[in-house]
Order: structure tokens, then C-alpha cells, then sequence
């Protein structure tokens, strides 16, 4: 399966910024992997605008539920897609702890992006507390059981297993850890989606970065990376995808 490593920039970017999008359209060329750049909602069209003709696809961290409306604020997937986003994230643990996002939210979300066309990436993962109380593989079946629409396949949706106490921490669960929870993944998405569960990319995320990024990738069942502040420099986020072979 063609790995695929997609890059969530956060709150970080300003138009300057773009010249790192300009670095990463120049390693698609050679790249044997799927990349994905989510920069914030400012800056999506310029970076659509600069990813023509190459393999950089660019996505969005977020998406309302609603089409349109009274939603002061919001950005509804029907927009992202008219501005050119072909990937939205879904269900980050900094959006399901900072502003209460629960799995009801996540699949609403997941249902819009479908609608739109877009390729929800959908986030799971437990808490420092969960996987001590060994309830990590209970957490997350129930997030994905909860989170992801009906209608869903390999092609419209990407899995992101992103334990919430390795993301920015520079922690990293063992290679054993990892690989359970992916497996688990696995076998929820084929007991949902029959065959093809077993075409749908499951990414990690969680303090990835070049010196451990061949490793992880080597691993089983994990297809790719979500990568969140390597990723803001091409210079890193190169690293992270030389090692996607």
C-alpha cells in the first residue's frame, strides 16, 4: 500500500510561509509516497495556488458540520473544497480536548466532508490515563466505532491513530504498542467496511520525525504518518518522507 504522510501545520504559517510549500512541491517529483500539507484555513488557496502541477495535495484541520448558516467563525467543508482542499483532518485530540469535541461532533464532521467530496482523515487515540488503566484498544474501537459515517471507504476516509500523550511530548510508544493498536484498527475497519478495510490507510502521529520515521513506517499495518511540527519545515518534513519507501 503507497504510504501516505500528511503534514497538520496548526496554528503556525503566515504568508511567508509559502515558500516552504514551494520546498515540498519540489520533492514530489521523486517521492514514493501520498503528501499531504494541512496548513491553517488562511492560507489554503495560496498553497493550492503554489502545489499546481505536482503531487503536493492540500488539505484543512477542520471543518464545520453545517453546509452553511449563522455558524460565526466556521469554515464548512463546502468551502474548503471550492478553494481547492482535497483532505480535512477530523477529530484531533487537541480539538476533542481543548473545545470538548466528542465522537457525535467527529462523525457529524466526517458526514460533511464526505458530502463535500473530501478525504477525512479521522483521528483516535487515548490519554496517558486510558493506556495505563489498559484501556487504549477500548478507546479507540469506540472512537472509531462512533466517529466514522456510514458510507465510508478506502478512498474517502484515512485513519490517524494519534496516542494523546505522544503528540508534541517527543514520547513514542513502543514499536509492540504501536503495532496492537494499528492491528486492532485493522480488524474494526474490515469487520465495517468487509475488504476494503483492508485498503484504508491507518496513519501514526505522535512526536514523528526523521530519525524515527523508517522505524515506524517499517512497522505493521501503519501506513504512513500524521505529522505536526516536523512538518512545518521542508527541510525536516523531507527527512520523514525519504524514509516513506
Amino acid at each position: 500500500m503507497r504510504k501516505l504522510i500528511a503534514g497538520n501545520w496548526k496554528m503556525n504559517g503566515l504568508i511567508s510561509s509559502q515558500a516552504e510549500i514551494q520546498a515540498l512541491k519540489g520533492l514530489t517529483g521523486s517521492a514514493t509516497c501520498d503528501i499531504v500539507v494541512c496548513p491553517p484555513f488562511t492560507l489554503i488557496d495560496r498553497a493550492v495556488e503554489r502545489a499546481k502541477d505536482s503531487k503536493l495535495v492540500i488539505g484543512a484541520q477542520d471543518c464545520h458540520a453545517q453546509r452553511s448558516g449563522a455558524h460565526t467563525g466556521e469554515i464548512s467543508a463546502e468551502m474548503l473544497a471550492d478553494i481547492g482542499a482535497r483532505y480535512v483532518i477530523l477529530g484531533h485530540s487537541e480539538r476533542r480536548v481543548s473545545y470538548g469535541e466528542d465522537d457525535e461532533i467527529v462523525l457529524a464532521k466526517a458526514v460533511a466532508a464526505h458530502r463535500a467530496g473530501l478525504i477525512a482523515i479521522v483521528c483516535v487515540g487515548e490519554t496517558r490515563h486510558e493506556r495505563d488503566e489498559g484501556r487504549a484498544i477500548e478507546v479507540v474501537g469506540e472512537q472509531l466505532r462512533e466517529s466514522v459515517p456510514e458510507g465510508a471507504t478506502s478512498a474517502n476516509l484515512v485513519i490517524a491513530y494519534e496516542p494523546v500523550w505522544a503528540i508534541g511530548t517527543g514520547l513514542v510508544p513502543t514499536n509492540e504498542q504501536i503495532e496492537e493498536v494499528h492491528a486492532a484498527i485493522r480488524q474494526m475497519l474490515e469487520e465495517r467496511l468487509g475488504r476494503d478495510g483492508n485498503s484504508v490507510r491507518i496513519l501514526y502521529g505522535g512526536s514523528v520525525k526523521a530519525s524515527n520515521a523508517a522505524v515506524i513506517f517499517g512497522l505493521r499495518n501503519v501506513d504512513g504518518a500524521l505529522v505536526g511540527g516536523a512538518s512545518l519545515k521542508a527541510s525536516e518534513f523531507a527527512g520523514i518522507i525519504s524514509a516513506a519507501v
